[in-house]
């Protein structure tokens, strides 16, 4: 046998037996990338403080706004600039960060700065007693 068939053959044997873990790698999906609903948390805790704040939740962290019976928003509480968690502000209707101050609308978007991207949203919902959250 040739060298160059030699190092052909080994080639072709290497790409054979990565193939598997390629195919695995790209058909497994995590909850949160297929776009499907993800509990948070309960109506219960949700209408206790009028916010439920789930930092691990299936979908990631996420903080949800408002009651059962009215209203909900819901965010990813990752502040876009320094990583820190906000916080709900709600006599002005806003989120806030603690560390550099940077200042979000009940939507994502920024009202003040150092902050240059929106929060995340998500699409709220209850379902039972459940809150549910799906990305927007």
């Amino acid at each position: 046998m040739k060298r160059r068939d030699f190092i052909n053959w080994v080639g072709l044997g290497l790409i054979a037996s990565s193939l598997p873990v390629a195919i695995a790698a790209c058909s497994s999906q995590t909850p949160s990338a297929s776009g499907d609903w993800q509990t948070v948390g309960t109506s219960a805790e949700l209408d206790k403080t009028g916010q439920l704040l789930a930092k691990n939740s299936p979908a990631g962290p996420v903080l949800v706004v408002g009651t059962s019976k009215a209203a909900m928003t819901a965010v990813n509480p990752t502040c876009t600039h320094a990583g820190c968690t906000v916080a709900w502000k709600a006599e002005a209707k806003k989120f806030a960060c603690p560390c550099h101050g940077s200042e979000y609308g009940v939507d994502g978007k920024v009202l003040k700065g150092p902050a240059t991207e929106a929060l995340k949203t998500y699409a709220a919902k209850i379902e039972g007693n459940s809150v549910v959250v799906k990305p927007t």
